[in-house]
């Protein structure tokens, strides 16, 4: 393995899945400056997921919509003209 290519500042943070509230700690060096408070009482860093394992199709065997702040009625509006 090569020296001095990976990055030291690994932390631990709160990843959390928005689609169904599911959170993990990991470790990470992605910057956020979001805190949330975990469940052994410590604050940590909160990095905000669209989708995880627990709801990802591969993982859970079934399709779930998620339809985060109308993304998909946002798409329709900004390529509609397109269809003309």
């Amino acid at each position: 393995m090569k020296k001095d290519i990976h990055p030291e500042n690994y932390r631990t943070v709160v990843f959390k899945d928005m689609s169904n509230e599911y959170a993990f700690l990991c470790k990470s060096t992605a910057a956020t400056n979001e805190t949330i408070e975990w469940e052994d009482g410590n604050e940590y860093p909160v990095i905000k997921l669209e989708i995880s394992h627990k709801s990802h199709p591969f993982y859970t065997g079934k399709q779930n919509l998620v339809d985060t702040a109308g993304r998909i009625d946002k798409f329709k509006n900004r390529y509609a003209r397109h269809k003309k």
